[in-house]
């Protein structure tokens, strides 16, 4: 997930204003990230650290796992946006032999939840993930294969989710956070923000 992260962590310039749709967390551009898609994913997230050993891992809780639950979706719609502008597409099939192959990296079924909840991801999000894993790698060879040095790819990448992000506009709802101008993150509104769900204090 650092890798994907790292992909819009110099977004900047985007304004901060209030959410223009009733139950939306974010809007970018036309398309609504809804209240209840996230917490079915801190929900998700979170039923599932009840299932596995955490001993040893470090987990956010609280607002900063909430925003970072938010953050997951936010970047999926911009790399999607970015993706189709310059027509690379993820398929079924693609995602399904990624799939395989990390779970072979694993160990086998057994030992993914264990290694999603250390990721903080939701296991409905599992295969989100990987396909913008995908994305990032074909982006990568795309921008390599027209002329771009490896090393400078994925500052490249990064241009093109800085542009796309400035023109659809990111909105995040003031009780998820607000979004960082200067680092291109959600981050707290102030310390003394009440947390999105209850739950997510665990």
């Amino acid at each position: 997930m650092k890798r994907i992260i790292a992909l819009i962590t110099v977004v900047s310039a985007l304004v901060l204003t209030g959410c223009s749709q009733v139950g939306s967390a974010a809007t970018i551009g036309s398309t609504k990230i809804s209240q209840a898609t996230v917490q079915k994913s801190i929900d998700s997230a979170l039923a599932a650290r009840g299932k596995v050993d955490t001993s040893g891992m470090q987990l956010e809780t609280g607002a900063a796992f909430n925003r970072s639950q938010l953050r997951f979706h936010v970047i999926t719609v911009l790399l999607n946006a970015v993706s189709a502008d310059v027509k690379v597409s993820v398929t079924k099939a693609e995602i399904d032999a990624r799939r395989n192959t990390i779970l072979t990296s694993l160990g086998g079924e057994a030992n993914l939840p264990k290694a999603l909840v250390g990721a903080s991801i939701a296991p409905g999000d599992f295969e989100q993930y990987i396909q913008l894993i995908i994305f990032s790698e074909k982006l990568t060879s795309a921008a390599v294969a027209g002329g771009v040095a490896q090393a400078d790819a994925g500052s490249e990448i990064q241009k093109l989710i800085i542009a796309k992000a400035a023109a659809l506009k990111v909105v995040i709802n003031p009780r998820y956070g607000k979004w960082d101008a200067a680092n291109g993150d959600i981050v707290a509104a102030d310390a003394a923000s009440p947390a999105v769900s209850p739950s997510a204090t665990k």
